[in-house]
């Protein structure tokens, strides 16, 4: 039989695989986070009809003269490129921008995925579309999370609640006037929270106790009371609180209050000049209880609850994966790729680290599949197909001369 037919027949078996893998990228083109393949062709053996010949001294020396065998299906390799961002505006949406999956737990084994379409499951685990629990890290009671440790699952803790913390600090600001005259005061409101949540507030009383005169070189001295009785004075040699006791000191802070509601009280900021009294509160610490109401999800990763009383506390922190050989990774289905030997072990990290790219929130990456270059490889796989069909079709009228011979 001719080898040129078994040739074409190779040629029709690759042309064919290369027209199943473009229309898995053209059946994908919507589907998020698919990364497109490529069909690679190269020669099978080839048949030697001459060795190559050494030169001698009088002649020239020979090349080889081989017969190719046909073509075959070298690999078939994903293109990891960048996929275009569609926005959908639902937190739980995320998108890698740069290298990295997503790390999630299907019966116990690791999967790894670049579609970032999630949700929280009726326990608050966050999972994909199939029910595979996403992986990172939890946040401990502080707030504090440990990217060295073992991921685990993410979980939101639907319901959880921040303890009230009290108020012991606060900063005054604004201007007490130079003009004001001995026993002149300004009561300044204070909002503090006690240990149990309670709100309520505080008056803090600031009397004029000695009057600046542009005429004397008397320095501006005030004192500042607190309902409990504490007291303690300032003194403005520069426009800037000292403390009379430590003359040429600036003071920034002062401890007032008896135990437990002992306060330290920022004052770098009041000044005592020409012009209207108009110090105030312009910062305190202390939080109410707080029920857990919304999340958002930052660039690194991290998932940041928002709770009912303003204030924010990261909960968890989304983990991803590389690999040396991303290409080395096989596909199973759901967006999902499994590692193999080939593919190195999966170097976990946080985003934004190690290489790893940065989290989008709100947002899919779409397949990275162009259109019009699969169109492009349906003409080349077409055309491909023909010409080994044509190969095969000569060969079998080759084959019918030979037989005509009989006749």
């Amino acid at each position: 039989m001719l080898r040129s037919l078994f040739s074409g027949i190779s040629g029709l078996r690759a042309h064919q695989q290369m027209m199943d893998v473009t229309g898995n990228n053209i059946a994908n083109v919507n589907t998020t986070g698919y990364k497109t393949s490529q069909a690679v062709f190269q020669d099978t053996l080839s048949q030697m009809v001459n060795a190559a010949g050494a030169p001698q001294t009088q002649a020239g020396g020979t090349n080889p003269a081989q017969v190719g065998l046909g073509v075959r299906l070298a690999s078939i390799s994903a293109n990891f490129s960048q996929g275009a961002a569609q926005t959908t505006g639902k937190s739980s949406d995320m998108m890698i921008q740069g290298d990295g999956f997503f790390i999630v737990k299907s019966n116990g084994e690791s999967l790894y995925t670049r579609a970032g379409s999630f949700s929280f499951d009726g326990n608050g685990s966050l999972t994909t579309p199939n029910g595979q629990i996403v992986q990172g890290w939890s946040a401990n009671a502080a707030g504090v999370v440990n990217t060295a440790g073992a991921p685990g699952n993410i979980k939101l803790p639907i319901g959880i609640s921040l303890a009230p913390t009290a108020t012991t600090s606060f900063t005054l600001t604004g201007n007490l006037s130079y003009e004001a005259n001995v026993g002149d005061f300004k009561v300044i409101p204070v909002p503090v929270i006690d240990a149990n949540g309670a709100s309520s507030v505080m008056n803090v009383t600031l009397t004029e106790t000695v009057k600046g005169d542009p005429a004397i070189p008397t320095v501006p001295e005030w004192t500042m009371t607190l309902p409990d009785g504490s007291t303690q004075a300032l003194s403005f040699p520069s426009g800037r609180p000292e403390d009379p006791a430590f003359p040429g000191v600036p003071l920034t802070t002062v401890s007032l209050g008896a135990a437990p509601n002992t306060y330290t009280i920022d004052v770098r900021d009041l000044t005592c000049y020409s012009g209207n009294t108009e110090a105030r509160v312009s910062a305190s610490d202390g939080s109410a209880a707080g029920i857990l109401s919304s999340y958002t999800v930052s660039n690194t990763g991290q998932i940041v609850g928002v709770f009912s009383n303003g204030l924010k506390q990261t909960l968890g922190q989304l983990a991803l994966a590389n690999f040396n050989n991303v290409n080395g990774l096989e596909k199973i289905g759901d967006s999902m790729f499994r590692s193999t030997v080939n593919s190195g072990l999966a170097q976990v990290g946080a985003a934004g680290s190690a290489g790893l790219g940065l989290i989008s929130s709100g947002m899919l990456e779409m397949s990275n599949v162009d259109l019009a270059q699969e169109f492009t490889n349906l003409v080349i796989a077409q055309r491909g197909f023909q010409a080994n069909s044509r190969i095969i079709t000569t060969s079998d009228e080759i084959l019918q001369e030979l037989v005509n011979l009989k006749r």
